[in-house]
């Protein structure tokens, strides 16, 4: 298991079994999860000051990580 905070099945405990499903079923998600864990990843290593970067930087990451955690959601919840 990662430690990196917000990984997806931490994000959505009660969906992780559909979490893993539609990776391997649905293409779309599986492209939308896969970036998120890149963003994830991205910004863990920012926090962490693994690769520093700027403030801004390091903002627009965030909330790039939210709109694609919100589009996972609707996803989720619609499943």
């Amino acid at each position: 298991m990662s430690h990196t905070p917000h990984e997806l099945a931490a994000e959505f405990p009660d969906k992780a079994d559909l979490i893993s499903a539609l990776k391997t079923s649905d293409k779309r998600f599986a492209h939308l999860a896969g970036k998120y864990h890149e963003v994830n990843r991205a910004v863990h290593r920012a926090e962490v000051n693994a690769e520093p970067i700027s403030q801004e930087a390091e903002t627009i990451l965030r909330k790039k990580r939210a709109a694609l955690k919100d589009e996972i959601w609707s996803i989720l919840s619609a499943a």
